[in-house]
């Protein structure tokens, strides 16, 4: 009776084995299930048979599971394992945000087509109904310059940085240019500084790195201490002729001396809390001000390789969290377009130089994009050049609204360039902090 009862309990629990098997996933269809089943019924049959007490698995049970192990399941293609909420794989990289990634895709597959545009835009700050006009537009953030900073006291600021924040449905970011010398915002104030901050050129020549990194340190606490998320520094450009536009702006030193003042400007703002955005990439030399007009760079791609990429390379390699794209018609990159509206120039950056961090337009208002662009709005030809972030005047809201919006309606531009460069906006104002 012991016997009998423990080989009919043995065959059902082979059998019990087999459909948990069978039920598997991954369980390969090549298994023979009759033929398991058969072997199974043949053992409940032999039951009332005398077997030998033994705590040994039987032959037939051994047929019976050897055979029905399920094989490693193959790996699943990749496009079928993508729920909607998971960031498409050519969105991924290894890149500075790239843990906020999913979250921030999550995010952005909420988000309207108009908000999605409007965190691409960042315009100037006007100096009336501030909150109201970011709110109205859904803007990503506002570039501060002198005007904002006038008749204000550092308590009078925050309030009004705070003012313009609760009116938002996602918080805005908020940059200034404060290079230093001819370019100063807040420093220039006395109600925010006892002194303007010198140009690096100035700095070098009185006490070289050291005195840079002084500044740089001051200049960052400063910053950080009024709210402020971005500094449109440092300036990256090399100009050792004092006819060239950009030579008071510049370190006016060689090349590897720049790089190693961008890399101490880098580091010293970003560990303060300070994004920095490079510029003005690829590099402005002895070009005349756009500002003003277009302007060309005639100069070889080697010479730029040896030059003036190579403070840039030092930023990136320090983990810029921005570069800011120059307006110049680099020939040797693209002699068809300016730079900030270059595919091919904004490729060279991500691909040869190996940036992963959010690119920036120079301010889209001046006369070197509208005489580019005619009676075209450029906003179209920067998003499909590469741009995360466009910086325009309150004037050019509107309008640029309409040409993003149109250009997705008419299949010129895809909505996923958008999505991609909202969801890099998004996860580096999850790692600051702002959302």
């Amino acid at each position: 009776m012991r016997t009998h009862s423990r080989s009919l309990i043995g065959s059902i629990s082979i059998l019990t084995l087999a459909s948990l098997l069978f039920s598997a996933p991954g369980c390969k269809k090549s298994v023979d299930k009759g033929a398991v089943t058969a072997k199974v019924v043949s053992n409940v049959s032999s039951s009332s048979e005398a077997a030998p007490e033994s705590s040994e698995t039987t032959e037939s049970e051994a047929s019976v599971i050897t055979s029905s192990v399920p094989e490693e399941p193959s790996k699943p293609e990749e496009s079928s394992a993508l729920s909607v909420f998971d960031v498409p794989y050519e969105f991924r990289d290894d890149g500075l945000f790239s843990e906020y990634y999913e979250d921030s895709y999550k995010k952005l597959i909420s988000m309207t087509l108009d908000e999605k545009i409007g965190q691409m835009l960042w315009s100037s700050c006007p100096t009336f109904e501030a909150a109201e006009t970011a709110s109205m537009y859904g803007l990503g953030g506002y570039v501060l310059f002198g005007n904002n900073f006038e008749g204000q006291t550092k308590d009078s600021f925050s309030a009004e940085i705070s003012r313009i924040q609760n009116l938002q449905k996602i918080p805005m970011a908020f940059a200034v240019d404060e290079e230093g010398g001819t370019v100063t915002r807040i420093s220039g104030k006395t109600a925010f500084s006892d002194h303007e901050f010198e140009s690096p050129r100035t700095l070098y020549k009185w006490g070289k790195l050291p005195y840079i990194q002084s500044d740089a340190d001051e200049k960052a606490n400063l910053i950080k201490s009024l709210r402020i998320d971005v500094n449109l520094a440092p300036v990256c450009d090399i100009s050792t002729n004092k006819k060239d536009f950009m030579y008071e702006r510049s370190l006016g030193e060689s090349p590897k001396i720049t790089s190693e003042f961008v890399k101490v400007v880098t580091e010293i703002s970003q560990k303060i809390g300070v994004s920095v955005a490079l510029k003005h990439f690829p590099g402005y030399g002895n070009n005349v001000d756009t500002h003003t007009g277009v302007a060309i760079d005639e100069r070889e791609l080697e010479y730029l390789k040896n030059n003036d990429l190579l403070p840039f390379q030092a930023g990136i390699d320090a983990k810029a969290h921005f570069v800011l794209m120059s307006h110049n018609i680099v020939k040797c990159m693209d002699d068809s377009a300016p730079a900030s509206l270059s595919p091919k120039v904004h490729e060279y950056l991500r691909k040869e130089m190996g940036f992963t961090g959010l690119i920036i337009t120079d301010d889209l208002s001046m006369d070197a994009i509208t005489k580019y662009a005619g009676s075209n709005s450029p906003a179209v030809a920067a998003v499909l050049a590469g741009n995360d972030v466009l910086i325009l005047t309150n004037s050019m809201l509107e309008p640029s609204i309409a040409s993003l919006k149109a250009a997705v309606e008419d299949g010129t531009l895809d909505e996923s360039v958008i999505n991609h460069a909202v969801m890099r906006i998004l996860s580096w104002k999850k790692y600051k902090g702002i959302l």
